[in-house]
């Protein structure tokens, strides 16, 4: 095999139908681990055993990379040795023998409703292009959309009949994802202006699709415009988008669903729900934690308990109405 790296490539386009985006994450962290074989004079990937692979992580680590990082280029590494000894071209897969750098237990990023709604709703949002950067805000805390997701989206991807959008995801897999009346208002008012031809969804003024950076862009300028003082991005409302439905009731799997997750560990990074929440849930639902007879009847004379015990149904409501879920009953 002349060159690996390009037949992996090829492998991962073909056979594995990657997106361009990936493709271009594993030619980068490849020709990495090339680069540095060919500063120490290794000859290739077939003279790389495990202390060469823990060699360059080192290096990596040196050079001031996180462990999120190297462990990617590790899997990369793994991923290509993989392919390259089913095809005869590496007897051992030495990546596999390396472990990966322990990775920090980060909670996800979120914003609470009430942020999230100022957010969405754009009212410190001015300018010609206001009704498609709430299009585009509205969108993404209603369906929990990846940046590269929204930005790839054509007109013919809307349903507004029924109020779902149609996704190409990772893998190329595609998906069927609701949105909530308030997202479908906003598509409509962009819409209305930007004419209803075919092509992408998202526009800049010369009519191209907007990219993923312009995205990121209008994301972190409406945030600030709202006075959220926090780092906001696009994968803040996916965040955001998850952790409400799960803060509502919604059901794990129903939520790996939406969010195009193969795994549902992936998933399961949204179960920090506030302990209070907690609380409320196990009150509602557990038949032990409700309070006696007479102590219902000395509760009568205590309204706010049972607005409060309203809240959890209320902010459900409120998250599905934008989301297109139907709400908890």
């Amino acid at each position: 095999m002349n060159d690996p790296l390009a037949a992996f490539l090829r492998h991962l386009s073909v056979e594995r139908n990657a997106s361009a985006h990936t493709l271009r994450s594993y030619r980068s962290d490849l020709t990495d681990f090339q680069r540095f074989l060919i500063e120490r004079g290794i000859a290739g990937f077939a003279g790389a055993d495990s202390r060469v692979v823990r060699a360059w992580l080192a290096a990596l680590h040196a050079r001031g990379l996180d462990p999120a990082s190297i462990g990617r280029k590790l899997a990369a590494l793994r991923s290509c040795s993989r392919f390259l000894v089913r095809r005869g071209v590496l007897e051992r897969n030495h990546a596999r023998e390396v472990r990966s750098p322990r990775q920090p237990k980060k909670l996800v990023s979120f914003l609470p409703t009430d942020e999230a709604t100022q957010l969405v709703e754009g009212r410190a949002i001015g300018g010609a292009s206001r009704p498609r950067d709430v299009a585009i805000l509205e969108l993404l805390y209603a369906s929990g959309l990846r940046v590269s997701e929204l930005s790839g989206l054509d007109v013919d991807a809307l349903d507004r009949t029924d109020r779902a959008v149609r996704v190409l995801g990772k893998g190329r897999k595609e998906r069927i994802v609701p949105f909530g009346e308030q997202a479908a208002r906003a598509l409509d008012a962009w819409l209305s202006l930007r004419g209803e031809q075919a092509g992408a969804l998202f526009t800049n003024p010369r009519g191209r699709r907007l990219t993923v950076r312009s995205i990121y862009t209008i994301v972190r300028r409406s945030a600030r415009a709202a006075g959220i003082t926090r780092p906001v991005s696009p994968h803040t409302l996916r965040h955001t988008f998850a952790t409400h439905l799960l803060d509502g009731g919604a059901d794990l799997r129903m939520i790996q669903e939406l969010l195009g997750h193969s795994r549902l560990s992936t998933t399961q990074r949204y179960t920090h729900v506030a302990s209070d929440q907690l609380m409320k849930v196990y009150d509602r639902a557990h038949p032990r934690a409700q309070p006696a007879t007479s102590e219902v009847k000395n509760a009568v004379s205590q309204p706010e308990s049972r607005v409060r015990n309203r809240a959890p149904l209320q902010r459900a409501a409120h998250v599905s109405s934008r989301a297109g879920v139907p709400p908890l009953q």
